[in-house]
């Protein structure tokens, strides 16, 4: 399949988003296999490349790349903003019918937005990867990574899939509700679970990097991780309100017991004591204090948030249905 010209790509089916920084080791290669793969499912496609903020040659090689076929465009941004900022840059340049989000470095494989499709052709809104395998990272790398997804799996408001990334084919309908979200720090994942319609996943061997390094340093992946948690999980706020109704339970008992055997003459009470248990009541009164600020701050966050109060899926009326 040839590709077809600008005018008839104003609404293409589909819009694949590559956001990348300092690939130019393998974005001629990145290029040749999208393409490959796009035309063999005989579709209308662009090709959205967001550049964020590259300090090698890759905006060039993608603007000459955008000289000679139409299905590519550039998004370049002022400066790295990082790769969950260029992601959302790239969907909401998308003008596809449905769009897929897949890294530069080629370890998601492009014939798997063939099976994508067709599950979205099934009537799925998202269909994401899911990682049975990760060749050519560190034993660590995968341990962390294990951890996080089970660790988010209980504690999150939201069902986030373990063992999945950005690589995924999202509908329309998902688009638009994304693009409403300003909340930052942002994840990508998590926003689009807690958005919701029908998901499936697909699971795929995810390989080894065509070219370069990664950029995803575990500083960074330390900082996705806090993000996550204080974005999709209030329960560190119900933990300190838990525990602070414990320890006041426990210390009201302790001082009850110390009075009455002080009152019934079993045990003598030193002016320390008094002291003590002036500071142990002062202390939980403190706690108290904290969880409850804890509780409207965690409403704070969540209306700060700004993410839409419930999101319709189809309508159902009398005489009619959309």
């Amino acid at each position: 399949m040839t590709t077809p010209p600008p005018d008839e790509q104003a609404t293409p089916v589909l819009s694949v988003i590559i956001p990348l920084l300092n690939e130019e080791e393998v974005l001629e290669e990145t290029y040749t296999q999208l393409k490959k793969h796009l035309d063999a499912l005989n579709l209308t496609y662009e090709m959205v490349f967001v550049d964020d903020g590259s300090t090698d040659r890759s905006r060039a090689i993608l603007a000459a790349k955008s000289m000679t076929d139409p299905a590519v465009r550039v998004v370049g941004l002022s400066r790295n903003f990082g790769h969950e900022m260029a992601t959302t840059a790239g969907l909401h340049h998308a003008r596809g019918q449905a769009a897929v989000v897949i890294d530069a470095d080629l370890q998601d494989p492009p014939e798997l937005m063939a099976e994508f499709v067709a599950k979205w052709r099934e009537g799925y809104k998202v269909v994401y990867g899911v990682r049975q395998q990760r060749h050519g990272e560190t034993l660590l790398k995968k341990a962390t990574s294990f951890l996080f997804y089970r660790l988010m799996g209980r504690i999150a408001d939201v069902p986030i899939p373990p063992d999945t990334g950005d690589f995924r084919l999202m509908d329309r309908c998902v688009l638009d509700v994304y693009k409403k979200f300003n909340e930052d720090p942002r994840f990508f994942r998590g926003l689009v679970g807690w958005i919701g319609f029908r998901q499936i996943g697909v699971p795929f061997v995810r390989r080894q990097r065509v070219g370069g390094r990664t950029k995803y340093r575990y500083n960074r992946l330390l900082k996705l991780a806090f993000d996550t948690i204080t974005a999709f999980s209030t329960l560190p706020a119900l933990f300190i309100t838990i525990l602070a109704s414990v320890m006041v339970g426990v210390s009201v008992l302790l001082a009850a017991v110390v009075l009455v055997l002080w009152a019934t003459g079993l045990m003598a009470m030193e002016g320390w004591m008094w002291l003590g248990l002036g500071f142990l009541a002062l202390w939980n009164i403190q706690f108290c204090c904290i969880a409850v600020l804890g509780e409207y701050i965690v409403r704070t966050h969540r209306h700060t948030q700004r993410r839409p109060l419930f999101i319709v899926e189809s309508l159902i009326e009398r005489g009619a249905s959309q």
